[in-house]
């Protein structure tokens, strides 16, 4: 009868629609685990042997089968008597493979340690089968020593028990908190969202951007911001030559959050056939800085390089301050170029009446939208005939949408796998000024507020109340005591996290906070969840991490529509302190085979470096954290209860810079190939006098900053004095061949006999000098 009531139990939980909403876990929550060590899935059709197990568990068609196959080898060597009581006890051990927890009745968490032949067995279901069919387990194990205890009750239910009773067959199966929403997004008791990591790439300096080719090779490109791009094959590993490289030409420095930089890059929809790449980077022309959009084309000898004499400048723009660059490009369904621009920089969009974002003859502060097809002959690019301000002679013809701030990282939705759905929405995060951060989408012609809206509120007043004004509000904006920088995500539509359909992913650059949004369908209101890292054994899976470093760059999808996110420690464009990580909902995943790809072949020339992980599970205890408000409006919170909140924050401590790296400042000429040398040693940075300081140990610097020439080992401070630091090397002598300064012979760090005066400084190159 207990056994009974056990199956209708099982029924009734795993028979359930599997939903969307999150579970609300309590501190000891579930970790349903299959055989192979990965999540549970529901089978695309119903089992036909282990039928409890359809809605949700461990088994397709395949395996069902294969036990259906196990079962009748089992129970045809039984006599029939036999069979007549104890077929139903076979039945119920060999489908406990299926179990959405066999890796736990099978004590198989850990792949490095053995898988047990019989699933782990409550007492006094032991003692029931022991007393009625004990003989069956010589059929269905190969275990001798389980053999020897047949005759012995007591130590053969001991041999079977499990040390988490918890999960013994078959009390699992009327175990609440094992089973209530079973397969559902987890969640922690205030609701936020249970994700886990698996890290993808390492040591990049400020990556910006990740995309993909879209041409069957599932390769994907990544970006940082000094103007490397790099290409990465499916299996992770990175070719040694650059697929790009246009550092020479690009405007940065090492000052953290410096946004100028390379900034983005994406391929033509026909990219397979045309083989054109556009970038979008800042330069210096002529003392002044822009913003450059170039078109690059493959080269005709390697399918993972451009030809870099092949760059045409589709567009600049100047840009009247340093920061608010924008940086996305993007093609959409149309085939048409998507270009976001900031609006210009400094604080409140103080340039002309209204600002550049409210003026349509400008470029800046603005959505752009340009044909560059069938541009080999003839203009570099044509205005789409639909654009919404093509007949206004007041307006520039290349404006799609006004209004924006800087948008940082902006995304076309591909739309639901089955109905499509959304397909084709442009969904972006704008940066705000002193309150609200946003996200919005974009359509043609709208305005979307600013510099007279920030989020939902006014912040020019007097602008705000102008009845013209008619701008869109965003999908959800939220206060600078959650965050002062939004990084605009990706609504997921790939395979391999069925359950994440539909949910928008962003986050926050500054404060390290992931979100989401999902879209209510009934009142087509946007509803706010957290993202959280999974806490005690939700991300126990093998490559699976539950910690990132803190500034979270940018976002991406691969070619298969699966999500990643890019973060640093450092947020400086020479810090290779940034890794990518792969988005993975825990709970449940696709059923076997659904996700694989046949990539493309790629035919490799530079020298292949393979992956090598650095990030490790972390095991944690996490304290409750103060509920979000699930609403379209921003959130409000306490300055005391945020600071709990960041506290709390699973994220990494960002990581400091190895002993001995350096940086070179610069504050008279941009560029990063020259500067004053600061050291960093012993937990500080500082800078190194000039006494003996000479091309030799100049050069060992230029090589740790990405350059292979030093044109110039500077004295007497040429690039200015480092007062607010210590001076922590003196009498610094190289040969020229050291990984650093540190490996050079010097007078001891901090043993110094000069001032800053004497501060020591380099010019690099990329170009030999005596050619």
């Amino acid at each position: 009868m207990a056994l009974a009531r056990c199956r209708a139990a099982l029924a009734r939980l795993v028979l359930l629609p599997l939903a969307l909403a999150p579970l609300r876990a309590g501190p000891g929550s579930a970790h349903p685990q299959c055989l192979d060590f990965k999540p549970p899935f529901r089978p695309p059709h119903p089992l036909l042997f282990c039928e409890q197990y359809s809605a949700f568990g461990c088994c397709d068609a395949e395996q069902d089968a294969e036990l259906s196959r196990r079962y009748w080898a089992v129970t045809r060597r039984l006599e029939p008597d036999t069979f007549a009581v104890c077929a139903a006890y076979v039945r119920d051990l060999l489908c406990q493979e299926c179990s959405p927890y066999a890796a736990h009745l099978f004590d198989a968490e850990d792949p490095s340690t053995p898988v047990r032949t019989v699933p782990g067995l409550c007492k006094d279901y032991c003692i029931d089968v022991w007393h009625k069919c004990r003989t069956i387990f010589r059929h269905l194990s190969p275990d001798p020593e389980l053999w020897a205890l047949e005759t012995n009750r007591a130590k053969f239910c001991r041999y079977l028990s499990l040390d988490d009773a918890d999960y013994c067959f078959p009390r699992l199966l009327v175990n609440e908190n094992l089973n209530v929403n079973l397969g559902q997004v987890r969640a922690d008791t205030e609701g936020c969202l249970e994700l886990c990591l698996v890290e993808v790439a390492n040591r990049l300096r400020n990556p910006v951007a990740m995309v993909h080719a879209n041409d069957g090779t599932h390769r994907f490109f990544v970006a940082e911001q000094v103007g490397l791009v790099w290409t990465y094959l499916p299996n992770r590993s990175r070719l040694e030559k650059p697929f790009l490289n246009v550092s020479e030409a690009v405007l940065t420095s090492p000052w953290e959050g410096d946004e100028r930089g390379f900034l983005g890059i994406v391929f033509h929809p026909q990219f397979k056939y045309m083989g054109k790449v556009y970038v979008y980077y800042s330069v210096e022309v002529s003392y002044e800085e822009r913003i450059r959009i170039s078109e690059f084309k493959i080269s005709p000898d390697d399918m993972n390089t451009v030809d870099h004499r092949s760059e045409r400048i589709i567009l600049e723009i100047e840009e009247p301050a340093s920061n608010h660059n924008g940086g996305q490009l993007l093609f959409g369904d149309d085939g048409y170029l998507y270009i976001f621009t900031g609006d210009g920089g400094m604080a409140g969009d103080p340039f002309g009446k209204f600002g550049n974002s409210q003026n349509k003859s400008a470029l800046l502060g603005k959505v752009l939208r340009i044909d560059v097809n069938h541009n080999d002959r003839g203009p570099l690019y044509r205005i789409p005939p639909d654009n919404p301000f093509v007949g206004d002679p007041s307006a520039r013809p290349e404006v799609y949408a006004y209004g924006v701030r800087n948008m940082w990282r902006c995304s076309f939705d591909r739309g639901d796998p089955i109905t499509k759905e959304g397909q084709g929405r442009l969904f972006c995060g704008d940066v705000g000024q002193n309150k609200f951060e946003e996200v919005d989408i974009v359509e043609k012609g709208k305005n979307y507020g600013w510099r007279a809206r920030e989020g939902f509120e006014c912040y020019d007043k007097k602008l705000c109340a102008n009845s013209s004004l008619d701008d869109v509000l965003p999908i959800y904006a939220y206060p600078h005591k959650m965050g002062k920088s939004v990084t605009g995500g990706y609504i997921y539509r790939g395979c391999q996290s069925p359950n994440l359909n539909g949910l928008y992913i962003f986050g926050d650059f500054m404060s390290g906070r992931l979100m989401s949004l999902r879209e209510n369908q009934a009142t087509r209101q946007w509803q706010y969840s957290e993202i959280c890292m999974g806490r005690g054994q939700t991300c126990m899976f093998p490559g699976m991490i539950n910690n990132y470093y803190q500034y979270i760059i940018s976002f991406a999808e691969d070619e298969a529509g699966e999500l990643y996110f890019m973060s640093t420690g450092v947020p400086s464009a020479t810090s290779a302190s940034g890794v990518i990580y792969k988005m993975v909902d825990p709970s449940r995943r696709a059923p076997p085979g659904k996700c694989q790809i046949k990539a493309a072949p790629v035919k490799v020339k530079s020298r292949i470096i393979s992956f090598e992980p650095k990030e490790k599970f972390i095991s944690q205890t996490v304290t409750a954290r103060p509920k979000p408000r699930t609403t379209t409006k921003a959130p409000r919170r306490s300055s005391s209860t945020i600071l709990q909140l960041l506290r709390r924050r699973p994220t990494t401590a960002p990581t400091p810079p190895r002993n001995g790296t350096v940086r070179l400042l610069n504050h008279q000429s941009p560029g990063r190939d020259r500067g004053r040398v600061e050291i960093y040693v012993g937990r500080r940075w500082g800078t190194v006098c000039d006494d003996i300081w000479d091309s030799k140990a100049a050069a060992v610097v230029c090589r740790q900053v990405g350059f292979p020439y030093a044109v110039k080992a500077t004295k007497r401070a040429e690039f200015g004095e480092g007062h607010s630091l210590p001076i922590l090397l003196d009498d610094v002598r190289c040969t020229g061949q050291e990984r650093n300064l540190l490996e050079c012979s010097h007078a001891g760090v901090g043993k110094h006999n000069c001032d800053h005066k004497e501060d020591a400084g380099v010019i690099c190159s990329h170009q030999d000098p005596d050619l």
